[in-house]
């Protein structure tokens, strides 16, 4: 949808997001209200992490979730013994 993201350095969503965020400690209040600072007095940021945004966005699909999972089950599955 185009909106700026303002992201938790927590677990995965580094991953997830990549460089389109900007990353902050969940664990400080001054980390998020610097991040949303950031983003919110910086109108070339914004717009750069909108097209960030869409770019990561589009990286994810249902066909690629199903392939990839596809293909770690096929990885997974033991080889078929040869009679």
């Amino acid at each position: 949808c185009g909106t700026p993201v303002v992201c938790s350095t927590a677990a995965s969503l580094p991953e997830v997001v990549g460089d389109a965020a900007v990353s902050i400690d969940p664990l400080r209040v001054d980390s998020l209200a610097q991040g949303l600072r950031e983003v919110l007095g910086n109108a070339g940021l914004r717009d750069d992490l909108r097209a960030r945004g869409l770019r990561r966005a589009a990286q994810f699909s249902w066909d690629r979730c199903a392939a990839e999972t596809l293909a770690v089950y096929a990885a997974a599955r033991p080889a078929r013994l040869k009679s």
